[in-house]
């Protein structure tokens, strides 16, 4: 008989590897290829960083359950996030304030040449895509597939 679910240890390898890839992306495609992300973009990299100490837990110690809600509940939060951005980006929602380029807005010509050496991107512009697909797209279809596979697994370890 075939083996369905592979065991703890490699569920957690994986997300490990998949997050340690995502946060590794995100900083080449930020300081290589010089594409700055947006506010959103970089609240989405929190829960990719939790993920590597949450597996790093999950692979080591013999509580596993804990450790795969938390990684379910943490993806979670990052689809809700990637979801709301994804929905800037096709106008959706409206931008919060902290997305927002408020530069033009300033009429002192001192705070002007201050704000403009912040880089402030907005979250609805698209800036770099991958294979048409933009990183909150991206971002959204790796958290959807990490909180279903945590949840069949979760089911699976506990009927098992």
């Amino acid at each position: 008989m075939i083996k369905n679910y592979i065991d703890e240890k490699k569920f957690f390898l994986i997300i490990f590897l998949v997050s340690i890839f995502s946060l590794i992306s995100a900083v080449y495609i930020e300081y290589v290829l010089k594409v700055y992300p947006c506010k959103l973009c970089i609240y989405q990299r929190i829960p990719f960083i939790l993920s590597v100490f949450i597996c790093f837990f999950g692979y080591n110690l013999n509580d596993k359950t804990i450790w795969l809600l938390a990684l379910v509940s943490i993806f979670t939060l990052n689809a809700i996030i990637s979801g709301y951005h994804v929905g800037i980006e096709n106008s959706i929602f409206s931008e919060f304030s902290g997305c927002t380029n408020d530069s033009l807005n300033i009429q002192d010509k001192d705070q002007l040449l201050n704000k403009l050496k912040d880089i402030n991107v907005s979250c609805k512009d698209v800036v770099f895509k991958i294979f048409g697909l933009s990183l909150a797209t991206i971002n959204l279809i790796i958290s959807l597939t990490i909180i279903a596979l945590g949840i069949n697994y979760f089911n699976y370890a506990k009927n098992k």
